[in-house]
Formats: C-alpha cells, structure tokens, sequence
C-alpha cells in the first residue's frame, strides 16, 4: 500500500528538481485483424521523436496473438521490438530492446462511455552500448520485469450506444511499475506514468483517427525525474 501511495504521489505532485523537460511528437497505428470469433491478430506501431522534432526517438513494433475469452475480456500475448535513440559523451546511436509481454483487456460501459482497463506484464530485453574510440557500440542485454496498468475511457459526442460514427473525446492513464530485480533500469518500484486527453472521429465500427496531447512523467536513475509534453496522432483498426 505505502508503495502505491508514492506512486499517486508522484503522479500529482508536480516537482521542481525535473532534469529536464521536453516537447515531442509521436504517432500511433494500433490494429487489430479478426481471424476468428474466438481469436485476433494484434499489431501495435509507433514512432516517436526526440525533443522538439529532431530526431527519431524509437520505433516500437509489437504483435500478438489475441485470445477472446469473452465478449468483453481479451488475452493476449506477443513480442516487442523497439528501436531506442541513447546517448553517451555526445555520441548518439540506436540501441535494441526486445519484449516478450502478456496482457488481459475489459471492456465494459457506464452509460453510453466505453471503458477499457489492461493489466500488461512485459519481460524486458534491454541492449547494453558504450562508445568506444569515438564510436558507438551495441552488444548483450540487460533483463528486467515490468507491470502496467492502463484505463482508458471514449465519450461519444452524440451520446449514441453502440457508438458507430461521429466525434468523441478520450482520456485515458498508464501506470508503470518495476517488479523484481530492478538493477538493469532505474532501481525503483515506480517507474513512469502517462496521461493523455484526445479528440477523435470514429469513421465506422472498424476506424478511429485521433488526435492528443500526452504527458510523460519518467522517474529516472537516483533523483533524476523527466516530463515530457507530447503530441499525438493515432489511428485505430478493427478489421
């Protein structure tokens, strides 16, 4: 309990020691193709920028397989692959990270608003790199565990149920925690949380396009802490 509470008071508390501050953009393809009624394919895509739009971030690429238990619960379990932008003595190179994940999904309603809530449990392969002579080198990994929690909530404008076409507004959360040996990331149980508020328009049952701002609050090494002011463009497809 004492460590959940730290968490929250993390995620409220706005603190002065921030190492730093930056303003980026990301874009989001989340797809899900139907194979069945009782199984899906998953395919989650982004690409993300470093501060103010200078350079690619990470590219993320992350599938899976989606087993439909019930109408509104999914389980899921997939690979990931990101491609990370670091940094060592102003030398910059692209370091892999590779995941293997498992998630459960419950969708269920309060009115005419959808709420999604996923628990997400990630075992992490995270590259190790050094500069050597000037130059930049990648070799081995480093394995960490990681929970995240996630709710997000869609508001159709026209207050329709089922929700098949118009505009919507969305909010949603995500909480990430470290779980066992902590040593290959920051040493904490916290590790980052994201909130973001959007608006979008449902095309049909089977496409949204969206568009927010996300904030990204990481807590780093020792005392370190970052924010991050981002802005994103999504598409969602259910096909």
């Amino acid at each position: 309990m004492d460590r959940f509470r730290y968490c929250v008071a993390l995620i409220l508390i706005a603190n002065t020691s921030l190492a730093q501050t930056t303003f980026n953009g990301w874009f989001a393809s989340n797809n899900l193709f139907k194979i069945n009624s009782k199984l899906s394919v998953h395919l989650d895509v982004q690409v993300r920028s470093t501060d103010k739009v200078e350079y690619l971030s990470s590219f993320l690429f992350r599938p899976g397989i989606n087993f439909h238990l019930r109408k509104n619960i999914i389980a899921t379990a997939g690979y990931g692959y990101i491609h990370n932008r670091r940094s060592m003595n102003d030398v910059a190179g692209y370091v892999p990270e590779q995941r293997i994940w498992e998630q459960l999904i419950l969708n269920h309603h309060a009115h005419f608003v959808s709420i999604q809530q996923r628990i997400r449990l990630e075992q992490r392969f995270i590259g190790k790199f050094q500069v050597v002579n000037g130059d930049f080198i990648t070799g081995g990994n480093r394995f960490a565990n990681r929970l995240r929690y996630f709710t997000r909530s869609i508001v159709p404008f026209n207050g329709s149920r089922p929700f098949a076409k118009g505009v919507f507004g969305a909010i949603q959360n995500e909480v990430f925690v470290n779980v066992g040996d902590k040593s290959a990331v920051n040493g904490k149980f916290f590790d980052q949380n994201r909130l973001y508020l959007a608006v979008g328009y449902r095309l049909s049952s089977k496409a949204d396009l969206e568009a927010g701002y996300l904030n990204q609050y990481v807590s780093g090494v020792n005392k370190s802490l970052s924010r991050a002011h981002i802005v994103q463009l999504a598409i969602y497809l259910r096909l």
